[in-house]
């Protein structure tokens, strides 16, 4: 999740209040209210040459007092999460909804790449405030689902490339030989518990990390599980120090090991001390 404050985004122009602003990796965008503004390989916010992306994606329109988001996509989805990440959305091909936060966060993946731009309007009153449910660190938990520490730590590798980003744009996901590696840990432990994640977020319906299903590519899990774990706040900038502690382990455990097998008595060969048959 972006770890920006107020004061370090953009700000709506006070001569402009209906406009809409987006900030992508510092990039920013001021839409008036007789425009709209495209998302997409080839759009107004012409993201990058990107094939797994549409070329118009998500657009942005204001109606009703409103700006509204909707999405033109045939295969990809949207996440939106209020500034303070309390409450999330997913935008599915075909839908739209209106902006009814001052800041809305907004995540998508599209192939092996993750991209987080931040929308931003006027603070006019609709949502001051929003009661949310916070753990031991003082953040927001959206629709928590129990993880084990090693599987936080999974997803946590996997997110550090768009955690590390001080603020929007994109990362890439890395492999899962190179998490793993980030870890300490073996290309099959980590695969293994990357299937016990997936499978646990499937059942509560977080879609796009099985294959088989309407929205879900195997191939793309990695990138869907990030997104969903930056979104909710599953994993933070705050845990990043984790990973190094849990690879210094892994090294640890692993010399432990070696020298445990050189220091090992070596067993007396079953042969020793017997002649030949015949001899």
């Amino acid at each position: 999740m972006s770890d920006l404050t107020w004061t370090d985004l953009p700000e709506v122009d006070p001569d402009r209040p209906d406009e809409l602003v987006l900030d992508f990796s510092g990039e920013v965008y001021r839409v008036g209210t007789d425009e709209t503004f495209v998302i997409g390989r080839g759009g107004d916010l012409d993201i990058d040459d990107n094939p797994y992306l549409h070329r118009r994606f998500l657009v942005l329109r204001h109606d009703s007092g409103l700006w509204w988001i909707a999405n033109e996509g045939s295969h990809l989805s949207a996440t939106l999460t209020d500034g303070d990440g309390l409450v999330q959305s997913r935008l599915a091909p075909g839908a739209s909804m209106p902006l009814v936060f001052s800041r809305v966060i907004l995540t998508f993946s599209a192939g092996p790449t993750t991209y987080e731009i931040d929308l931003i309007t006027a603070d006019v009153g609709r949502f001051n405030g929003i009661e949310g449910v916070r753990d031991s660190r003082g953040q927001t938990t959206i629709g928590a689902t129990p993880m084990t520490r090693s599987q936080l730590l999974l997803v946590l590798a996997l997110a550090e490339p768009v955690l590390k980003r001080a603020g929007t744009g994109a990362a890439e996901i890395p492999s899962s030989a190179s998490a793993a590696a980030r870890l300490g840990w073996s290309l099959t432990k980590f695969n293994r518990k990357l299937d016990n994640v997936c499978e646990k977020l499937d059942r509560v319906g977080v879609r796009g990390l099985r294959g088989g299903r309407s929205g879900g590519v195997a191939s793309n899990r990695r990138a869907a599980l990030v997104e969903h774990a930056v979104s909710t706040l599953m994993v933070t900038a705050e845990d990043l120090p984790l990973l190094d502690e849990e690879h210094q382990a892994s090294r640890a455990a692993a010399a432990r090991a070696e020298s445990q097998i050189d220091t090992a008595p070596v067993p007396p060969s079953s042969g020793s001390g017997r002649t030949g048959e015949g001899e």
